[in-house]
């Protein structure tokens, strides 16, 4: 069944197991689609249009052979990694895999790196940013439903993830090159072994590339702005010019904004590349490069927001069905009794029900629903839950998470060593986001 008919049929059950007419059922689905929708819409239709910008262009190999640069060669599998982790950030999760699979793979071919490596910590990668930092839909829905600030968000998302990755990776390196999984053949055809341990040899020779820093900017432009707008807010004065501008560049529909049109600049600096890309996949080489880029980026754009728009309207639809139990409120004052951490609770939602349901935004958003009414009681702030609830997406994602088949598809990996290369890893980032969150929290500074 479609996630998405399942689901509006989930709060329909739902609705109707909790004493509503049928009526009243449909009108709280529709009243939480539509507010779901209307605060983070625009905002997955911008980021779709940016991915198809930074497919096209070129960006994503360029930021990949910038960390292969960076590292001189070796732990070669962080250079995609890293890559899927900054590109997830405005990009939906399932978009960064595509993107990233071909650059993993051709590397994996040039230095004879196990696609286990690579699959481990780019889906691990993509996922802590998908689960933790704006303006990714999932994790932004929540941050508005529980009013945390953007920036805030943002800025401790960045870090906490941070550490998760480098801190599985760590953990994890040795253990996921001990077995050896060759990329898909399709995307390593023509592709020989690098001769030398030379970075000339290694990286991905493709002309026409930005460099790094044109490549990184689509990424960075919004997140700064969002970042610098939270921080503004707090030290400068209220009813100023400067402030005034700030948080208007830093709205996070500007923001996005702001680094679509950077894309589509970036794509009028790279014609010759983005026209390259435009014939070679649609056959058509009389489009002229507004056409493409105006016209066939926001269409492809459209079509790939399409899914995410739905799934994550409405799971906020069935988040809106269970803030309006009673029994969820009076649940939360029987937790709030317990000797659980407070921070523990969200936490532990939003793992159960990813382990349930599979989807990171549908889990994260449910959970969020369920312990919104418990806010208050557990002494906690809307940026230490929404982050909460972020780690708990991390956890054990596997046959019921879509995202889990596209992973093994894309990696060549068969279902058992998608158990064991992409749920593993991203539980063990879970867990150590989590822990740093916690620690942050005892602090003081959340």
């Amino acid at each position: 069944m479609h996630p998405v008919l399942a689901l509006f049929l989930t709060s329909i059950g739902l609705s109707l197991a909790f004493g509503n007419t049928l009526i009243d059922s449909v009108n709280l689905i529709n009243t939480g689609f539509g507010g779901t929708l209307k605060g983070i819409g625009v905002t997955i239709i911008l980021g779709s249009i940016l991915a198809m910008g930074i497919q096209d262009t070129g960006a994503a190999t360029s930021i990949c052979n910038f960390f292969t640069r960076l590292f001189r060669g070796r732990a070669l599998e962080l250079a995609p990694a890293l890559t899927a982790y900054i590109v997830s950030i405005p990009v939906f999760g399932d978009i960064t895999m595509v993107l990233t699979a071909p650059i993993a793979s051709i590397l994996s071919r040039r230095k004879k790196i196990s696609m286990s490596s690579m699959s481990s910590f780019i889906g691990m990668g993509l996922g802590l940013t998908h689960g933790l930092v704006p303006p990714t839909p999932g994790i932004l829905a929540i941050a508005l439903m529980y009013g945390a600030d953007l920036g805030l968000t943002i800025f401790w998302g960045i870090i906490i993830s941070f550490v998760a990755f480098i801190g599985t990776w760590l953990l994890l390196r040795k253990w996921a090159a001990k077995e050896w999984i060759e990329p898909r053949e399709d995307f390593v055809e023509g592709i020989e072994p690098a001769k030398s341990d030379s970075i000339d040899d290694i990286i991905i020779h493709e002309k026409g590339l930005p460099n790094a820093f044109m490549s990184l900017l689509p990424v960075l432009i919004p997140v700064v702005l969002i970042t610098f707008a939270s921080f503004a807010k707090v030290y400068m004065k209220d009813g100023g010019a400067t402030l005034t501008f700030f948080t208007s560049v830093g709205d996070r529909v500007m923001a996005l904004l702001l680094g679509v049109v950077f894309t589509v600049v970036l794509g009028y600096l790279k014609a010759d590349k983005v026209k390259a890309h435009h014939l070679r996949n649609s056959g058509n080489d009389g489009a002229s490069l507004s056409q493409i880029l105006l016209g066939t980026w926001v269409g492809r754009g459209l079509v790939v927001a399409l899914l995410p728009l739905l799934i994550t309207a409405m799971g906020g639809a069935m988040g809106g069905i269970l803030k309006s139990v009673p029994v969820v409120k009076d649940l939360g004052v029987m937790v709030a009794d317990t000797n659980l951490l407070p921070i523990m609770i969200p936490f532990l939602t939003a793992s159960i029900l990813m382990t349930a349901i599979g989807s990171m935004t549908t889990a994260g958003l449910t959970a969020a629903a369920i312990v919104l009414p418990m806010l208050d009681s557990l002494g906690i702030s809307p940026v230490a839950a929404t982050l909460s609830i972020g780690c708990g997406t991390m956890i054990f994602s596997h046959l019921s998470d879509s995202g889990f088949w596209i992973m093994t598809q894309f990696f060549n990996l068969n279902t058992t060593q998608g158990l064991k290369y992409l749920t593993l890893p991203r539980a063990v980032s879970g867990v150590i986001g989590f822990i740093t969150l916690s620690i942050l929290v005892s602090m003081g500074l959340i």
